[in-house]
């Protein structure tokens, strides 16, 4: 069964920056509507942004202006590009089509002085 593999998480200071990405780990062949989500300690999971097939775009409230979403059709990856980082977006953050049920590992990001 394919699944999307995420990656790119470390450690960075408030300001700095990120690009995470999200693989599938077989062939895939749709072109699915994405999207990143993330869980913080203690919280729920939300989504942070999601792309469409046909590449349309929407954004949580807290991350529009830092965060940008994008996608490579081809390969069927799809990225988060993440600038001006807080300490409040500190999370485990995961990637999957908005139609399915499974969840990946994801990949975590601290945001730390």
């Amino acid at each position: 069964q394919v699944q999307f593999v995420e990656s790119g998480g470390g450690l960075v200071q408030p300001g700095g920056s990120l690009r995470l990405s999200c693989a599938p780990s077989g062939r895939l062949r749709s072109i699915y509507h994405m999207g990143w989500y993330r869980q913080a300690p203690g919280k729920q999971r939300e989504l942070v942004a999601d792309i469409t097939s046909g590449g349309v775009t929407t954004y949580r409230d807290s991350v529009k202006g830092r965060f940008t979403i994008s996608r490579d059709i081809p390969e069927n990856t799809v990225y988060l590009q993440m600038n001006s980082l807080k300490l409040e977006d500190t999370a485990v953050y995961y990637c999957k089509p908005l139609s399915w049920d499974d969840w990946g590992q994801g990949t975590q990001v601290t945001v730390s002085a």
